[in-house]
């Protein structure tokens, strides 16, 4: 773990920093608490900090409470190193955002179990932030083909209307569906369907641009959102997307399998329009393409 030492003073410098390496921490050491912010002022920035309370620029009381007015950042565990004992000033430093102190001169081995506290609080953290992560991927994300799942591409698309509404642009829906994938689970099992869809999913995903929305709509169907995008836009798109399948073989752990895909198109136009209806006339779209012979994409009425 990095840990971040700041003291103007050289001689204490040098001993945080010969302790702290002894004991297997990687060390950025600073001189001032302007060096100490700067280094802290970052997304990368060390999650434990060794910071003494008088520096010049700034204290390290100064710095607690920058580091904790700071948002959308790791959290940093503070020691402070402070000269000063007494209960009001140790008040005043643990209200300003420090989790501990230490009173000079320091003892190594308080300092050795005060920083081995603090390490055990910052990796509980991140396991917590992990597992919050892990939750909130798997809330939100299909998880064979890594793509949103049902209903976080249809808030997508819900948004997408709304903003469409609001600044009269337009934005297009696609419903993408994997031809004959019946016969893939049939005749080469679960396994090479699931093989399938994950190839299918990276190649559109691949194919789109980054802010169109993609997500796996259920079954071996997909929903493409396409803002600033008219109708004829979108079934370009499409047609796009389609080339892309026809006559290039999906190359998969599971083998080699010649997929096709097809089709429905819908856009609305700037008007109040619910996310049922759209996707109503996207899917009546795909419907005839699957009618009129698959790998074709069908585009829906203007409504």
């Amino acid at each position: 773990m990095r840990v971040l030492l700041a003291d103007d003073d050289r001689v204490t410098r040098r001993l945080l920093e010969f302790y702290l390496h002894k004991w297997g921490y990687e060390t950025i050491v600073c001189a001032s608490g302007g060096e100490a912010w700067k280094a802290l002022d970052t997304d990368n920035c060390p999650q434990l900090a060794v910071i003494d309370w008088m520096m010049p620029e700034l204290t390290g009381v100064e710095i607690c409470r920058r580091v904790r007015d700071a948002q959308n950042r790791p959290y940093v565990y503070i020691i402070l190193l402070t000269s000063k004992g007494g209960k009001e000033d140790v008040i005043q430093g643990l209200d300003a955002g420090a989790d501990d102190y230490i009173v000079k001169p320091f003892d190594p081995n308080e300092l050795n179990v005060r920083v081995r506290a603090g390490t055990r609080i910052i990796q509980l953290q991140n396991d917590l932030q992990s597992a919050l992560d892990v939750s909130e991927f798997r809330a939100s994300h299909d998880l064979l083909t890594g793509l949103k799942n049902r209903g976080a591409v249809l808030a997508e698309l819900t948004a997408e209307l709304a903003r469409s509404h609001r600044e009269k642009k337009p934005v297009g829906v696609i419903i993408a569906d994997v031809d004959h994938f019946k016969r893939v689970n049939d005749q080469f099992g679960h396994l090479a369907g699931d093989a399938v869809l994950r190839e299918v999913a990276g190649r559109l995903g691949s194919s789109l641009r980054a802010y169109d929305s993609l997500g796996r709509y259920g079954g071996e169907e997909f929903l493409i959102v396409v803002p600033n995008s008219d109708v004829e836009t979108t079934t370009q798109t499409a047609e796009r997307l389609r080339s892309k399948f026809q006559d290039n073989p999906l190359v998969t752990s599971e083998g080699e399998f010649n997929i096709t895909l097809s089709f429905g198109v819908a856009g609305a136009y700037g008007m109040a329009e619910k996310t049922d209806d759209i996707i109503r006339r996207a899917d009546e779209a795909l419907y005839r393409a699957k009618e009129g012979g698959r790998n074709r994409v069908e585009t829906a009425s203007i409504h």
